[in-house]
């Protein structure tokens, strides 16, 4: 008989807001209509990205600096126009990059136990970007190596286009309707609006740029990811077309036109298999999921149309357990999905939804996570004033370490240094054991309250054993006897030490009544 509902162990996941006390709270989080994650966070820190006057700034906050953010709370504001983006090096959880609209890329080092003053000096600026850089990501195995992409600033006219179109207007013969003024000025912007759209990846432990990808993206570029062993990126641009690309041949190895036919923004990620995820829209508006195969990306492995919000789905990827996380911006939930090798490969698990919605949305990474309460992911949701935490869990009985939700996952050192990669050298990440970071509870402790049944029995049977083994059997008796003995005297002093304080207290009392009279 075929199976009605298929057999997962992440069939039962749950998603939980943590309490308030757990929030942090009163933080001014970002207006930029910039489609970013505007948090960033990992095992010690969260930063998230806040609206400042005269630049660009983040805070950065220990995980358990929870509740009220003062405003006086030192920031990270070194850009002089708004930050776009921020990223956690992986291999070194206190040294984050951030992008911004001065077209600069910074990189910084966090103090141990977080700021106690603001923070302007990075430790390297790395100029190259002619406009906005929108987007910033680590390489994930190699040392020192990040990748930025720069984002096309918005339609300017230039002085001269715009003494031609003057002229145009004042012409008698033409008859200015408002649709040949629109299209004429249509015209006029396409052709004076300057594009940036280039990718850099630079060594920045020297803060040289290595690698220049540009005339690959004619548009806007949404989103940028890496592989597994960061071998290849994949790219999804504004002209619909999804690029895989080897950024040390600067060549593009696949590519996808009209990966989805809507004009709003797409996100492609890699899988650990190497097939490529997408989210975007449908002609007709309704956000849809696909999967692509890299060797053959002619017709999608599966779509998955959902419903006709306008919010972006940003997807986040687990390769241990091979779940897919969409939360779209402006959305109050977090959709789930499994992905597997057989066909429909995309399985829908379930919906964590709240009332608020949210504005960004920060990824734990898998070594950040709570393996004691078997939790498989933790988000931060941005609201407009706050950060709440949102723990995704996989419900068990058993109190040990639950070795199939939690395989051996990325660790923190690099498998390649920066030179290597670029030399041409690959490495996989180096894999870790989540179990050391499972603590064996208290209520787990064996202890013997009562006498052991075990000692009597062993005696009883072995009356007619040797002399040897009857003296060997009977000395646990004798010093638990000893002990006994020593008790009830320490017991007899504590009587006799109470009734004498009785005796005292009753003649002060009588002292006390004389004196009153």
């Amino acid at each position: 008989m075929r199976r009605v509902v298929r057999q997962s162990k992440f069939r039962h996941v749950f998603g939980q807001a943590v309490k308030n006390d757990q929030c942090y709270d009163d933080i001014r989080v970002s207006r930029v209509t910039w489609d970013s994650s505007f948090c960033a966070v990992n095992p010690k820190f969260v930063a998230l990205i806040i609206e400042a006057s005269g630049g660009g700034a983040f805070l950065v906050l220990p995980l358990h600096k929870t509740g009220r953010i003062d405003k006086a709370y030192p920031t990270v504001c070194g850009h002089t126009g708004p930050v776009l983006d921020i990223d956690w090096c992986p291999h070194n959880d206190h040294v984050i990059a951030s992008g911004s609209e001065d077209c600069t890329v910074m990189v910084w080092q966090i103090p141990e136990n977080g700021l106690v003053t603001s923070m302007s000096e990075p430790l390297v600026v790395l100029e190259g970007h002619s406009k906005r850089v929108g987007i910033i990501t680590w390489h994930p195995t190699a040392r020192n190596v990040l990748l930025s992409a720069g984002k096309s600033s918005l339609p300017v006219l230039k002085s001269t286009k715009l003494a031609e179109i003057q002229s145009w207007w004042q012409l008698p013969q033409r008859q200015n309707t408002a649709f040949e003024c629109a299209a004429v000025l249509l015209t006029f912007t396409s052709l004076s609006s300057g594009c940036d759209n280039q990718i850099y990846i630079w060594n920045a432990g020297t803060g040289e740029a290595m690698i220049r990808l540009e005339d690959m993206h004619p548009d806007v570029i949404f989103n940028v990811t890496w592989n597994r062993n960061g071998s290849l990126i994949c790219t999804a641009c504004k002209d619909k077309t999804i690029r895989v690309i080897d950024p040390r041949k600067e060549a593009i190895v696949a590519e996808k036109e009209k990966a989805h036919e809507g004009a709003r923004p797409m996100r492609a990620i890699f899988l650990a298999d190497g097939n490529v995820l997408t989210t975007g829209f449908s002609r007709m508006s309704e956000r849809q999921l696909a999967l692509w195969n890299t060797d053959n990306m002619e017709e999608p492995m599966t779509v998955n149309e959902m419903d006709t919000s306008n919010g972006v789905l940003l997807p986040f990827y687990d390769p241990d357990t091979s779940i897919v996380y969409l939360c779209g911006k402006g959305d109050s939930s977090i959709r789930y999905f499994e992905i597997t090798d057989e066909a429909p490969y995309v399985h829908f698990l379930s919906t964590f939804a709240t009332k608020e919605p949210q504005r960004g949305m920060g990824y734990m990474p898998k070594r950040g996570l709570d393996v004691n309460k078997c939790e498989i992911a933790r988000f931060y949701k941005l609201h407009e004033r706050k950060c709440e935490p949102i723990v995704m869990t996989v419900p068990r009985k058993s109190d040990l370490f639950q070795d199939d939700l939690y395989p051996d996952t990325s660790g923190p050192d690099a498998a390649l240094e920066a030179e290597e990669w670029f030399d041409g050298k690959n490495g996989d990440p180096i894999l870790i054991s989540l179990k050391n970071g499972y603590v064996q509870g208290k209520h787990r402790e064996f202890k013997v309250v009562k006498k052991n049944i075990l000692d009597s029995k062993v005696t009883k049977n072995s009356e007619n054993s040797s002399p040897a083994n009857k003296s060997a059997s009977s000395t646990p008796l004798i010093k638990s006897e000893a002990k006994l003995e020593e008790i009830l005297k320490e017991i007899k002093s504590l009587k006799d030490l109470v009734s004498s304080q009785e005796k005292r207290i009753i003649k002060l009392e009588d002292q006390m009544s004389k004196i009153a009279i």
